[in-house]
């Protein structure tokens, strides 16, 4: 194979791949901004039609008592 069909790489500006670890962690810090977003808009709008997340299922484990 000939230099001129391999790609080059090189010029102070271009900035390295990142690795396959750095991209989770940032996928899982952006997946962590979003859900503590969210979870601040679910709490601040209170309780739902439901009673809220803790309403569900909230007197199953009592009444076997």
């Amino acid at each position: 194979m000939s230099e001129e069909s391999v790609p080059q790489r090189g010029g102070a500006a271009e900035v390295p791949p990142k690795g396959l670890l750095q991209q989770m962690e940032e996928l899982m810090a952006a997946l962590n901004a979003d859900l503590s977003a969210l979870d601040a808009d679910l709490q601040a709008a209170g309780p739902g039609r439901d009673g809220g997340a803790g309403a569900v299922g909230a007197g199953d484990e009592r009444e076997g008592r």
